[in-house]
């Protein structure tokens, strides 16, 4: 931020004081303990610290680019027309036309979801230890309304579904029928990781730039409010995509350190990095397809609820993350579909023929090159254990072909799964979406 910028915001700071403490006194002391909980960082220089509340409009987000994302009516584009065109290709729409149908589009208003949930708590972050940190939707909603923080708390509850009082939310919509064959619908309760969320936030909050774990597509079907979306193919770096660390000291993964940094340069070097990006409105549903980077930000304050899932069309990509990261689920969930679902079945046998057969031609390579540099080497086994390393030894006076033909012949491995040990977290560290939950 400019010092121009820090000098406005440092000037709106008794006015944001003041206007905190129009709060009811207990709403706000909720709410301090649950932002101080969620990110212990910010304690030192504040929520507020560069003052975007006051200095950013979120208008031009929604005005300034069109929208380049297509729409589909989903009452007229049938289901394997949708899988042919969107999903089995991997390219994100926006669907139409089914939301006016839920019971949520009239019961999801702020004022009703206050007197109907006032004293249930929903979750709207983590704290250091992986534990959930928790507000009363009575107490959320007077922040929401009064919050000037820069990038705000949101709800982004994954349990209401299995807890007595808020499961109710689940009879106010029906899963698209696009998504409705969840292949982890096989996968145990207990081992099933979080797939459905509620979403509430205010204008400003959102989720930083990530990838949904496991493969897995997602849908986001917005009841209020506008969220702006920005998605880029899987094969964009993740480094092109990141904000700058000297301009996000304080919010890093944030959405609007994001769009505020790393958005507008994207439009300047579009030849560099292809995206599409959108308007969500009310009533519509935003279909991610699995594998591609993607963030959102809230213009307004919103209520959406959004959900993970594996198709037949996207098993390929959440069979081999899982496979991964996910071994002790994985093995029960293949075996529920290979119980359950011959379909699906076919096609793990076309995927573990290929991953066989891959390494069995990996092998043997290995093996014809251990054979063949061993009958060179057998005159001196002082010169065949020094070159028997691994490419270690190149840039040490060993040629890497060299350095390549002496290794065992071993079949591949698996790549290192780096792992957050934040409570049960056991996504990939690269696409964890637990440190983003707290944003929707």
């Amino acid at each position: 931020m400019s010092s121009a910028g820090r000098e406005r915001s440092a000037d709106l700071l008794p006015k944001q004081r003041a206007a905190q403490r129009l709060w009811l006194p207990r709403a706000w002391r909720r709410a301090q303990n649950a932002k101080k909980a969620a990110r212990p960082e910010l304690d030192n220089v504040g929520w507020s610290v560069h003052g975007l509340a006051y200095i950013v409009d979120m208008e031009p987000l929604a005005t300034r680019y069109p929208d380049n994302i297509g729409r589909i009516d989903g009452r007229v584009v049938s289901h394997a027309e949708f899988a042919e065109r969107y999903e089995w290709p991997r390219k994100p729409t926006i669907i139409t036309g089914l939301i006016d149908n839920w019971r949520a589009s009239h019961k999801w208003d702020f004022d009703r979801l206050e007197r109907k949930y006032r004293n249930q708590l929903f979750k709207c972050g983590e704290d250091d230890s992986g534990c959930s940190v928790k507000l009363k939707m009575k107490y959320y909603m007077t922040y929401m309304f009064k919050n000037y923080d820069d990038s705000p708390l949101c709800i982004f509850d994954g349990s209401f579904g299995e807890r007595h009082k808020t499961k109710r939310l689940l009879d106010d919509y029906v899963v698209p029928p696009y998504f409705q064959d969840d292949l982890f619908s096989y996968v145990s309760s207990k081992r099933r990781p979080p797939y459905r969320w509620f979403v509430m936030g205010p204008a400003r909050s959102g989720t930083g730039i990530h990838i949904d774990p496991l493969g897995t597509s997602a849908w986001n079907g917005l009841v209020k409010g506008r969220k702006k979306w920005v998605l880029i193919p899987p094969n964009v770096p993740k480094a092109l995509l990141k904000p700058p660390s000297e301009i996000s000291k304080y919010h890093p993964d944030e959405a609007i350190t994001w769009f505020l940094n790393v958005y507008p340069k994207l439009h300047l070097e579009t030849n560099k990095v292809p995206f599409y990006e959108c308007v969500q409105h009310p009533g519509e549903i935003m279909f991610v397809p699995s594998g591609w980077w993607h963030v959102v930000i809230n213009l307004d304050n919103t209520i959406a609820v959004t959900q993970n899932f594996c198709s037949l069309n996207n098993l390929e990509y959440v069979w081999r993350k899982t496979k991964r990261s996910r071994p002790k689920m994985f093995r029960q969930w293949i075996e529920q579909l290979r119980s359950h679902r011959p379909d699906a079945v076919r096609v793990l046998d076309r995927l573990q023929f290929n991953e066989e057969s891959g390494r069995e031609h990996s092998s043997s390579s290995n093996e014809s090159s251990s054979s063949s540099s061993s009958s060179d080497s057998d005159s001196s086994s002082s010169d065949s254990d020094s070159e028997s390393d691994s490419d270690e030894n190149v840039g040490h006076g060993l040629n890497k072909n060299e350095s390549q033909s002496k290794k065992s012949p071993t079949a591949p491995r698996d790549p290192v799964v780096t792992r957050k040990r934040r409570g049960d977290c056991s996504h990939d560290e690269s696409e964890c979406l637990c440190k983003l939950h707290r944003s929707p």
